[in-house]
This record gives C-alpha cells, sequence and structure tokens, in this order.
C-alpha cells in the first residue's frame, strides 16, 4: 500500500492573529434556549483569534454542577506529517472519556464520568473523540479557526436533553483578559419520528450531520434525514445503518468537509503483528459509511480537504445508492466496498481515485484527476469490478496524460479476476494504452472496452492498448449486459429504489 505525506489544504486548527479584546459574539448565545444536543460553540472576535495550546474549556450542568465535558488544549490535535515519513502511533485499547493519571484532579469528577480529558495509553496522547460509537476513536480539531471566528467542537454526545449548561474559555486559550463564560440551555426532548432536519444554523433537529446520524438506531428502516445548505466541517462516520436516506437540499450547496487523511486518523494497528486488520475499521476519510445496506447519498458534496491518503468517502455496504453527489478526496478519492451504484456525480482525486474490493455501477458520472491513474481495482472471483456506463475521464495532470488503471503486486491471492468495463464513454488526455503494471496471471482479467470517444465525441484509437483490454463490438451481448446494473450488482436494481 502506497504511503502519502498528509498536508492541510484548508482550515487550520491553529490561525495567525491576536484577540486582545473579549469575543464580539458568542453562539449559542448567552442565555440561548433549545439549543441542539450537537452544537458546535462558536466566538467571533474583531480579529483573527490566536489558538494557544494551554488552558482548558470546560462545559458544566447547572443544576447538579457535574462537569460534562472537558478540552484540555495542551494536547494535540493528531498525528502530523513529518519530513521522515508519516507517523501515526495509535492504541488498540477502547477509549473511553473517564479522567485518569495526572490530569485527574478536578473535585468534581468522578471515575467514570464523561469528560472528554481522559486520552488513551500510548506513546503519544492525541485528543480523541468518540463518532458512531466506535469505540478507539477519532482524533479532532477541538478548534477551528474561520476569519474572526473560532469554532469549538465538543466531544460527540455529552451533552443531553433538558439540561442547562455553562462554559467556560479559560483566558489562555485565546488570549482574552478574562475566561469567556456562558450559559444556554438544550432543547427538552429528543425529535420523535423519522424524518429529521440538519441545519448548521442551529435551526433544524440536529445542527451536524453526525448528530442525526447518531440519533437513528441500527437496524431500524425508514429514516430520512434531510441536510439543509451548510457549511458542515465534520468527519461523518456510521454503521450498521439500514434503509436510510440522506438527503440534501442541493450538490452544492451542502458541504460536508474534514481535513482527515491517514496520518492524522491512521487504521488501529494490531499491536502484536504490526499490521492493519483489514479495510476497517478505518478512520482516515472525511465521510464513511461501515458495514450498512439500503442507504441512499444524494444531492451533496463530500470532501476532504487534506493532501494524501485522504478518500473524501470510504463505503463499505451492500446495496449503497449515490445520486448527484460531488466527491473530493485525494489519494483515493473514493473507497468503495460492496454492492454500489453511482450516478450523475463527480469524483476528483490526485491518483487512485477508486480503490476498494466492490462491485461498483457508475452511469452519468465524471471522473477527474490531478494526475493518475484513475483506479486500482481489487475484485475478487464471483464478484463483478468497476463498471462505468457513459462516464467521462479526464485528467488536468501537469506531466501530460493519465492512465485509466493499474493493477501492481498482483500476486497470489492478488486481484486475479479484476474487472473494468468502459461503454460509451468520453475520454480526454487518455493515454493510448489505457492502463499498465498489470501484473500476475490475466487468464480471468475481464477489461473491456466499447466505443470510447474523446471530448469531441470522435471514436478513440485503440490501436495501442495494453494487451489486457478487449475491445467489444455493437452486437456484443456483453454491452447489453454490462449496460444493466442489476447483472454487474447481483440482482440489485437501482431503477427501483425510490427517492
Amino acid at each position: 500500500m502506497k504511503r502519502f505525506l498528509c498536508l492541510a489544504a484548508a482550515a487550520f486548527a491553529v490561525s495567525v492573529g491576536l484577540a486582545a479584546e473579549m469575543p464580539q459574539q458568542l453562539l449559542p448565545a448567552d442565555g440561548a434556549l433549545s439549543v441542539n444536543v450537537d452544537t458546535h460553540l462558536t466566538l467571533t472576535f474583531d480579529a483573527a483569534p490566536t489558538v494557544n495550546r494551554t488552558g482548558r474549556i470546560v462545559v458544566t450542568e447547572v443544576v447538579s454542577g457535574r462537569q460534562a465535558d472537558v478540552i484540555d488544549m495542551s494536547i494535540p490535535d493528531g498525528p502530523v506529517a513529518s519530513v521522515s515519513g508519516p507517523k501515526a502511533p495509535y492504541t488498540s485499547t477502547p477509549y473511553d472519556y473517564t479522567l485518569k493519571g495526572p490530569r485527574a484532579t478536578n473535585a468534581n469528577t468522578v471515575p467514570g464520568t464523561p469528560s472528554g480529558e481522559a486520552q488513551p495509553t500510548s506513546n503519544t496522547e492525541y485528543q480523541l473523540t468518540i463518532i458512531g460509537g466506535f469505540s478507539d476513536g477519532f482524533h479532532f480539531h477541538p478548534i477551528i479557526v474561520k476569519g474572526n471566528t473560532a469554532v469549538i467542537s465538543l466531544h460527540n454526545n455529552l451533552l443531553e436533553y433538558g439540561k442547562t449548561y455553562r462554559v467556560t474559555v479559560d483566558a489562555e486559550v485565546f488570549g482574552t483578559p478574562q475566561p469567556v463564560t456562558w450559559s444556554f440551555s438544550t432543547k427538552a426532548k429528543a425529535p420523535k419520528g423519522k424524518r429529521l432536519v440538519v441545519d448548521a444554523s442551529g435551526a433544524g433537529d440536529f445542527s451536524t450531520v453526525q448528530g442525526a446520524l447518531d440519533h437513528v438506531p441500527e437496524g431500524v428502516r425508514g429514516y430520512r434525514i434531510f441536510i439543509r445548505n451548510g457549511d458542515y466541517e465534520e468527519i461523518v462516520y456510521f454503521r450498521n445503518k439500514r434503509g436510510l436516506i440522506l438527503q440534501g437540499e442541493s450538490r452544492d450547496g451542502v458541504d460536508v468537509h474534514y481535513a482527515n487523511c491517514e496520518v492524522f486518523n491512521p487504521h488501529p494497528v494490531n499491536v502484536s503483528t504490526n499490521e492493519w486488520p483489514g479495510t476497517f475499521p478505518s478512520r482516515r476519510a472525511a465521510f464513511m459509511v461501515d458495514n450498512c445496506t439500503d442507504v441512499q447519498l444524494r444531492d451533496m458534496t463530500i470532501r476532504t480537504t487534506m493532501f494524501g491518503q485522504a478518500e473524501g468517502l470510504l463505503i463499505n455496504g451492500e446495496r449503497i445508492l449515490v445520486d448527484n453527489v460531488t466527491v473530493r478526496g485525494s489519494g483515493d478519492a473514493l473507497q468503495a466496498n460492496g454492492l454500489i451504484y453511482f450516478s450523475r456525480s463527480l469524483i476528483h482525486g490526485d491518483g487512485d481515485n477508486i480503490l476498494g474490493r466492490g462491485s461498483v455501477f457508475f452511469e452519468d458520472c465524471t471522473l477527474t484527476a490531478t494526475g493518475g491513474p484513475f483506479m486500482w481495482i481489487r475484485n475478487t472471483e464471483g464478484h463483478h469490478g468497476n463498471v462505468f456506463v457513459r462516464c467521462a475521464f479526464s485528467t488536468t495532470s501537469p506531466m501530460g496524460q493519465a492512465y485509466l488503471a493499474r493493477l501492481p503486486k498482483n500476486g497470489t491471492p492478488g486481484y486475479l479476476f479484476a474487472e473494468m468495463v468502459l461503454i460509451d464513454c468520453t475520454l480526454s488526455n487518455i493515454r493510448p494504452e489505457a492502463v499498465y503494471q498489470i501484473e500476475g496471471d490475466q487468464t480471468n482479467m475481464r477489461f473491456l472496452e466499447y466505443n470510447s470517444v474523446d471530448a469531441e465525441g470522435r471514436k478513440i484509437d485503440v490501436s495501442a492498448r495494453h494487451e489486457v483490454m478487449q475491445q467489444l463490438s455493437a452486437d456484443s451481448e456483453l454491452v447489453k449486459l454490462y449496460s444493466t446494473p442489476s447483472y454487474v450488482l447481483d440482482g440489485w436494481n437501482p431503477y427501483k429504489v425510490k427517492k
């Protein structure tokens, strides 16, 4: 598996500037009522604030005096790339929120009290929060600065309904003349029914996509989450969901993104063998669908803002439908494992854009890359691979033309049944060979192509195609079969899926 250094390309947890005065605005506002339990805390200053690696953010439940959450800013956010390569120490011990060690000094905290301050036993300590019930936790940025506003992300699922909370931000955190303190009250009860609304402004049932997903019970069908237009800077991870629809208000208006990658959130490593346990669990994507069935993602943008081995979208599931969605990643922009259907979507990355072991049918999609190749195909015997019908491939690589696919290190067991099928696709700036590094026995590989054209609609010259590529004729039965999603997706017909 290739490794990349991961570099931030968008928001940073630490900004440059100086907040010499108290914040001009607080959200939720002081005394606010009916606040979502997954709310972020935002402080707006008259200049870009400095975030210091000292001080604490404490959230206290007013009536009981119980400490609900603590963020210790002296703890680093997560591993970062260095000149010597990725360094990502982690722990195999499940993370909990119990205070322990030298930080367990608060008189209001007792063993087992959620605090968010505890860190796992490891040779390096990082900020951690539990997302989607994944007990090993995710590294995260507790504060992200956007212009003059600092957005604080509390640890997930620690605020409760029907409570009043007091927030205290130590003066050291932003260099304010005194601590910043204010209070707010959460909504009295959780929403009822199976239709949930997410609104980043706080006007819906939830303020975050993850908050709504955490509300949906595992295995219970019929939930529909409507996501209003807005900026959702969060890691999304959910698993064991069934019959769920995530419907965005618009493709360009709903922006779900995070600065995540393999270095910042590496795979948990088996400490006895020093090996990854497999494709999942994986923490490195911005948006992760794990062990789910009959899930729909519609009308939204999903992206990572890191450069490196960092998917925008990572899927492990059966009968997953993705329609009218923009996916932007870096190395391995999309990882797809299972039975998955993409339509009218854009997938953009920096190389090996599509990775995975799934049977994936792409219809009327656009695939772009800053380099190449577009995919590393890994389907196994008895499963179809990547099939593209009326899709467009193009690259903006400064290196010139790009390859569609590669298959390196293809030994035993390997991917000797790898499959890539192109039907009525448009290819721009693609190398004449189309594929390379096709290693191993080619006997059972299927690399099929029919009626590829260039951007002007002219037939592509396929005379220099790699020997593994097979050209199909118009009367070939395979053209008809591979143009039918149910053939590729083990009998599942996504056309019958209701919106």
